[in-house]
């Protein structure tokens, strides 16, 4: 029971913190790393003229372009965030490793470049 005790004492809750500014029309940064299944926290800072969206795609998803109705069922998880505002979200990481795709689904803004890309690992 004290060996199990104490194997278990190193599995506690994987976490990650993103931190991101969102612009005309680009993510900062533009790629992220975090484990599968982690308990995330996302900073946004929209130093934007617009609404600015964080849109974590399936893994496999490509969106569409435009970014339309069809894309909402291939959404993971979305925050956003009005200009000149400031959000923090928590969302729990997709416990499938790959890549997933980030885009901003604002009108237009996803043919502007704001797209990114975040890597799961096991």
């Amino acid at each position: 029971l004290a060996l199990l005790a104490l194997g278990m004492a190193g599995c506690g809750p994987r976490t990650a913190t993103i931190d991101a500014t969102l612009t005309d029309y680009k993510f900062t940064p533009a790629e992220w790393t975090f484990p599968a299944g982690a308990e995330v926290t996302i900073n946004l800072k929209n130093e934007g003229s617009f609404l600015h969206e964080w849109v974590l795609m399936n893994n496999g998803t490509e969106v569409s372009v435009p970014f339309s109705d069809d894309d909402e069922g291939n959404i993971f998880w979305e925050a956003e965030v009005e200009a000149g505002e400031e959000g923090t979200f928590t969302f729990t990481a997709p416990t499938q490793a790959g890549e997933y795709q980030i885009v901003c689904g604002t009108e237009g803004h996803i043919e502007d470049g704001m797209v990114g890309k975040l890597t799961i690992t096991p």
